[in-house]
């Protein structure tokens, strides 16, 4: 036989015992489960509720000067006590949260929730305990220093980090402790907006890639403890007070109103392309800066604190700094009117938050999210009135839609945008309108560019989240959890009869063909071939290869590696590792159609 590398014919074939933590998994059954993430959802409730209280005192401390946890973000209070010198709020918070995630958890950095995506689908559900701790204390710092980031990205990576952390000390299976890093994420969300609903909708659109019964019920146990926790500590209202929408379902929308929602579905959807390819330049550009990560958080920061001051002695607040729940609700109570103003603090924010993360600052952009659709809704609303006379558009209503519109585009939680929208209004009139828009939003938004706001900064380390992936969460392993890693590497130009003369009728491995260090090609596993090598024993094995060569990476996705094979019409794929192109020496297992059979029919449970 001749072989390129004689110790890659010997390589054993996978067992169990070489998958990764299948010695000292467990799984429990679904009352079990439900049972734990009722544990995971009362945890996430304290931990939503002492995320509040951090950002109350950071506040507290650095803007007015007082000793207390007690912080309404609902309420604009004016001028920080501290004058102009305000501006060094966030440049000392900033520091202080470099530190933080640099030496402890680089982890928390950023918004959160493209980590907690990357667990799942990259890391087998595991997140270290330690992230939850960092997390909270860098984006209560964050946040109460007047970095321009959300509070609900922090609590979606806090959840998931318990719910993950508290899995592996028990030591779930991988599906087990995804299922409960989504109830953690999910809950987050339902206790800081008081939406049950809209926190399972989120761990079902944007985390989990399986829905059943043994990943929905989970979540929902864990949603509703975590609200209730809320609802008790924080208090039963939602996140926000919403006036009376004056829509009736009685009424037929006109013509001009139908109208103007769709243009606002549009403008929204065109502002979430914006938002994410900002994020993009900043996320990228801020660390090209000269000097370290500290001297690039001062330069962010310090546009931020200058931004304040300029907005404080502008208008006598300054509107862009933490997760600007009082502009939200002011406009929604129709005491912001100003076009202008609100095209203004609509820039004005977009570009704080994009900075604010982009030089290192720990916190979310669902609250920015909600922030930029209430301005750009509330700003359309007063132009489109002296456009459309008759759409009956207020500012109220279309600051609501913009805000379901610009969450549902970003995020690409369209549902989620939906139901968290009709939870907080509880106004069934609204309806409508904000799926006409959010589904336009997310339509154009997918036209600009395909990504959303939290896989796009996935794509850029190779990390592929597939879109269709509400499957099985077989999906979830990578190339290498599967591949065989027993093959034979055969050079060009070796015969039939030296390649596979030792080989066994129902035993015969892929063959991989090179020719000097590149790959020529793959022959997929068959006994076809083995009856050939005795009629033909002279025949080169070149001859065999299959007309499309599918390649792919140790840790891609299983959903890639499937697209892939589909498309080729592929009877095998070639896994390498590395990310430059591969040589023979790279290859490290074949993923057969026998693996993947073996993988699918593991998935299952009786």
């Amino acid at each position: 036989m001749s072989l390129a590398s004689p110790s890659v014919s010997t390589v054993q074939p996978i067992t169990a015992s070489d998958k990764p933590e299948a010695h000292d998994e467990r799984r429990v059954n679904l009352l079990v489960l439900c049972g734990l993430a009722l544990i995971v959802g009362v945890m996430t409730g304290f931990g939503a509720v002492a995320l509040r209280s951090l950002i109350g005192l950071f506040h507290n401390l650095l803007y007015n000067g007082t000793f207390s946890i007690w912080y309404d973000a609902n309420i604009s209070e004016g001028p920080s006590r501290f004058g102009n010198w305000i501006w060094l709020s966030p440049v000392l918070g900033g520091l202080v949260v470099v530190f933080l995630v640099q030496r402890f958890a680089p982890e928390a950095k950023g918004h959160g929730v493209p980590e907690v995506m990357d667990a799942v689908f990259y890391k087998r559900g595991n997140i270290r305990w330690q992230v939850a701790v960092i997390k909270s204390l860098a984006s209560a710092l964050s946040i109460g220093s007047g970095a321009a980031v959300g509070r609900e990205g922090p609590i979606i990576q806090i959840g998931a980090a318990l719910g993950s952390a508290f899995s592996q000390a028990i030591r779930l299976s991988t599906w087990q402790k995804i299922t409960l890093l989504s109830a953690g994420a999910g809950a987050g969300i339902a206790a800081t907006f008081n939406t049950p609903l809209g926190g399972v909708l989120f761990a079902l659109e944007i985390l989990l890639p399986e829905v059943s019964n043994r990943t929905f019920l989970p979540v929902v146990v864990a949603t509703g403890a975590a609200t209730t926790i809320g609802r008790i500590l924080i208090g039963p209202d939602p996140a926000f007070v919403i006036p009376g929408i004056q829509l009736s379902l009685a009424q037929t929308p006109g013509i001009e109103e139908t109208l103007a929602f769709v243009l606002l579905g549009i403008a929204c959807g065109v502002a979430s392309w914006a938002f994410i390819r900002l994020l993009v330049f900043m996320e990228d550009g801020f660390p090209k800066l000269p000097g370290n990560a500290y001297t690039q958080n001062i330069l962010g920061m310090a546009l931020i604190g200058l931004m304040m001051v300029v907005l404080t002695h502008t208008f006598g607040h300054p509107y862009i700094d933490g997760v600007g729940y009082g502009v939200i609700q002011s406009t929604l109570d129709n005491k912001m009117t100003s076009a202008g103003l609100l095209a203004l603090l609509f820039l004005l924010k977009l570009l704080a938050t994009t900075v604010s993360l982009g030089c290192g600052a720990s916190g979310g952009i669902f609250s920015p999210s909600l922030y930029l659709g209430a301005t750009l809704g509330g700003a359309f609303a007063v132009i489109i009135s002296l456009v459309l006379p008759h759409a009956g558009l207020s500012v109220p209503s279309a600051a609501i839609v913009g805000m379901a519109a610009m969450v549902g585009a970003g995020t690409g939680g369209v549902m989620t945008a939906i139901v968290m929208i009709f939870e907080m209004t509880r106004d069934y009139a609204i309806i409508v309108p904000v799926i006409v828009a959010v589904a336009i939003a997310a339509g154009v938004r997918r036209m600009l560019i395909p990504e959303t706001i939290y896989t796009i900064k996935l794509r850029h380390r190779g990390h592929r989240i597939p879109k269709e992936r509400h499957i099985n969460l077989f999906l979830v392993q990578q190339a290498q959890d599967i591949m065989e890693k027993r093959f034979i590497l055969a050079k060009a130009g070796t015969s039939l009869k030296d390649v596979i003369s030792a080989e066994e009728a129902d035993d015969v491995r892929a063959i991989i063909v090179e020719r000097d260090g590149r790959i020529v090609g793959l022959i997929p596993p068959r006994s076809g071939l083995w009856l050939e090598s005795r009629n033909n024993p002279d025949l080169k094995v070149e001859g065999f290869v299959e007309n499309h060569m599918v390649i792919c990476r140790d840790v891609d996705l299983l959903s890639l590696v499937f697209a892939r094979l589909r498309r080729h019409r592929a009877g095998a794929a070639i896994v390498f590792h590395g990310t430059e192109r591969p040589r023979a020496a790279d290859i490290v297992g074949v993923i057969t159609k026998r693996a993947i059979a073996d993988t699918v029919i593991d998935s299952f449970e009786d």
